[in-house]
């Protein structure tokens, strides 16, 4: 009960109470009444004040108590007029708690009826807490006093159905059997969530529902002849339920308490403000708080920028908290322990496993173990303590469940990454892995998982992984035949890890097809770093229709980087031509093409590098890339050797600018053309500046590209029949863009 005060008021203190001071500033006065105002006793406004704007729950309760059995009416105004206003919540349900309070503590409220009037308004109209707390308030009375507004409103289709609900709640609550019957009405109500809370209500108090009018006919026959005492007996089983029902409530202020810790938490900046607040919460003496204090280190741990100073300045309070005497605190402290292994903690869990009694916990620790041994300069852990975790991860490791077997193996992976066991020490827990691997009842999935951590400990980092090397690879070599997926991909990564050349060579016959998608995705993934030209095939096999095509092209691209251009040359007539089985991207294409640019160059390969260049400003063209496509271009031009070849590519650069548009370099290439001849019919400047007019590109007005041209164009020598051709290009926009013409 401490715990749910202080959460009011901690939440109120934090959130503020803003939304509660409006609308009731000034209380609304009856005509004749505008002076009331200034009669208003001193304490009769401090009470008010109290109830409108009081900064805790209690205090609004307390002060709407003080007015309740005060005799001044304009007391007895300012509470009718709080439970009017749906502005202020907090002073609504004050009232109504101070109603209650008084019906609990049987004191007598004068002239009570002032009150049946507003607390139904607020079972008619209003659909938050306020409801329930006016159906709380409702006992106040006895039932034939409020048995008929009160079965209106559960029985009146025209209200939301929300007011109805409200009312099968105040019916719930009334100690009187015929608001039991009148629960039982509602079960065949129209409204099926009418029906169903009256059946909840019913439930709720321990009275049958029965199936069709017959039954609930022969409970009402039932009931009634209890008689009144037995009828209150069974009122006790509600008090019962009430009692539960508080439960909740309780767990809804606890809530908004942790909710308002976590503000107060997040409205801190500075790392050392932070800090001391998680410290002083991970002490508290409520479980709840302390387990609110674990999970904001547990999001500081993950977070994208950890606080530095919380491990040194919590480690201590964390590691004595491994022996809470909470279960959910000894719980949550070991899984947090998985992100904080550099704590000096393996000692403390130790003698935590020998005394935990629940299981649950007793896993989490054990698992948190692996995480201890973390090489730590700051941390001396005694060699005993490791013996004794290694002799933990034997008693697991040989346990009847497999659940236990895998986390057993997991952890002694772990310790075995680790440095500071004798070669006889080692050789005998490996064995102890064989041994557990190879029992009769080791099922296929937890086959899997220990042939798993033992090709885990063959990898690069374990400490230990010659010797592992040399006991599992038979293991793993056997395994490779195995009909079942987990082990086969264990299998292959313990072979990749003792040899990835002489695995590739092994597993490229038999593998590449698997069934195991992630046993074909490391073969691909190990072609791509230790494969050859022999690998190609049964890669290039893989693009354009399986699930690892681009895997398999990626694996592709790193053995190009390797390869000569010979090899290039080759996969160039397969993967680039027009009749290339293999279906590749303009995007992949370039990517390969540009590796055999580069390893043309190297090995001084014109001949390969004029065709490379050639496809790219091809595909770039293709691509609309036409920057690149013209630096590929004036490349090919530099390098070309005849006139032929230098018109061929000057055609195609052309193209290019006027695609662009780049109307400038055009025109320069033009003015150069010109400065050595004049125009000749077949030339190449005509067909491309005729075949930019007719295939103009999207978006592009070609009419205003070949005006811009032609304006450009500075001609200083005798050039007649380019001076002929202009002047029809130039006949033929005026034509298109006149009015009536092509372009008009």
């Amino acid at each position: 009960m401490r715990l749910k005060w202080l959460s009011v008021i901690m939440v109120l203190f934090v959130l503020g109470c803003e939304e509660a001071r409006v609308g009731l500033d000034k209380v609304t006065l009856l005509p004749g009444e505008e002076d009331a105002e200034a009669e208003l006793g001193r304490q009769l406004k401090i009470n008010r004040e109290a109830l409108l704007k009081g900064s805790t729950d209690q205090i609004r309760i307390d002060a709407a108590t003080v007015m309740l059995f005060n005799e001044d009416p304009l007391a007895r105004k300012i509470l009718l007029d709080a439970l009017k206003q749906s502005e202020n919540i907090p002073a609504r349900v004050a009232v109504c708690r101070a109603l209650s309070q008084a019906r609990a503590e049987q004191k007598t409220v004068m002239k009570k009826e002032d009150f049946i009037l507003p607390l139904f308004d607020i079972l008619k109209t209003d659909f938050d807490d306020s409801a329930k707390y006016a159906a709380e308030a409702i006992l106040i009375f006895d039932y034939d006093q409020i048995s008929e507004p009160l079965e209106a409103i559960v029985t009146d289709t025209s209200l939301p159905v929300k007011a109805r609900l409200n009312s099968i709640y105040a019916l719930r609550l009334q100690p009187d059997m015929r608001a039991v019957f009148k629960l039982i009405d509602r079960l065949d109500d129209a409204d099926e969530q009418v029906a169903a809370e009256a059946e909840k209500a019913l439930r709720f108090l321990g009275t049958p529902v029965g199936k069709g009018a017959e039954e609930r006919e022969q409970i009402r026959t039932e009931l009634k002849s209890k008689g009144r005492d037995e009828f209150f007996k069974d009122l006790l089983i509600r008090r019962e339920a009430k009692m539960r029902e508080l439960q909740v409530e309780r767990d809804r202020w606890q809530g908004r308490y942790l909710l308002a810790l976590g503000k107060i938490y997040d409205a801190k900046s500075d790392d050392i403000a932070k800090t001391q607040f998680l410290k002083e919460h991970l002490s508290s003496p409520e479980a709840v708080i302390r387990l609110w204090s674990l999970e904001k280190v547990r999001q500081d741990r993950v977070g994208t920028r950890p606080n530095p100073k919380l491990q040194d300045e919590i480690g201590a309070i964390l590691v004595d908290l491994i022996s809470d005497k909470n279960k959910d605190v000894r719980l949550r402290t070991a899984k947090l322990l998985f992100l904080m292994g550099e704590l000096n903690s393996a000692e403390h869990l130790l003698a935590q496993l020998e005394v935990e009694q629940d299981e649950e916990v007793k896993m989490a620790l054990f698992e948190a173990l692996g995480y201890a041994f973390v090489p730590n300069p700051k941390v001396k852990i005694p060699d005993e303590a490791r013996k004794q975790a290694l002799e933990w991860t034997t008693r697991y490791l040989t346990n009847k469940d497999p659940e236990k077997t895998q986390k057993g193996a997991e952890v002694m992976k772990k310790l075995l990454e680790q440095d500071g066991l004798s070669p006889a020490d080692v050789d005998r827990y490996l064995g102890l892995l064989v041994e557990r691997y190879k029992r009769d009842n080791t099922g296929e999935e937890l086959r899997g998982e220990l042939l798993g951590t033992m090709a885990g400990l063959c990898a690069p980092q374990s400490v230990y992984n010659a010797q592992s090397q040399k006991q599992f690879k038979s293991l793993f070599e056997d395994a490779l035949v195995d009909t079942n997926n987990l082990v086969r991909e264990a299998a292959v990564e313990g072979l990749i890890y003792i040899d990835k050349t002489e695995a590739l060579k092994r597993l490229r016959k038999d593998f590449v097809n698997d069934p195991s998608d992630i046993v074909r995705k490391k073969l691909i993934d190990l072609a791509g770093k230790v494969g050859g030209k022999e690998d190609l095939v049964w890669l290039a096999e893989k693009l354009g229709s399986s699930a690892e095509s681009e895997l398999a092209w990626q694996a592709m691209l790193k053995i190009f980087n390797g390869a000569d251009t010979d090899v290039l040359s080759v996969w160039i007539d397969k993967l680039i031509t027009q009749s290339s089985k293999t279906r590749l991207s303009d995007e992949q294409k370039i990517s390969f093409l540009e590796i055999a640019e580069r390893k043309a160059v190297g090995e001084n390969r014109p001949k390969v590098l004029k065709d490379v260049r050639q496809r790219l400003a091809r595909l770039y063209v293709g691509l609309n890339q036409f920057e690149r496509a013209a630096d590929y271009l004036g490349r090919l031009n530099e390098a070309a050797q005849t006139h032929e070849q230098k018109e061929a590519i000057l055609s195609d650069l052309l193209n290019v600018y006027l695609r662009w548009p780049k109307v400038e370099l055009a025109a320069k290439l033009v003015e150069n053309y010109l400065l050595e001849k004049d125009l000749e019919p077949e030339s190449f400047i005509i067909s491309s500046i005729e075949n930019s007019l007719s295939h103009p590109q999207a978006g592009v007005d070609p009419n205003v590209v070949l005006s811009g041209l032609l304006g450009q164009v500075k001609v200083n020598e005798n050039r007649p029949m380019w001076e002929e051709q202009k002047n029809k290009w130039i006949e033929r926009v005026g034509k298109e863009t006149r009015p009536g013409g092509a372009g008009g």
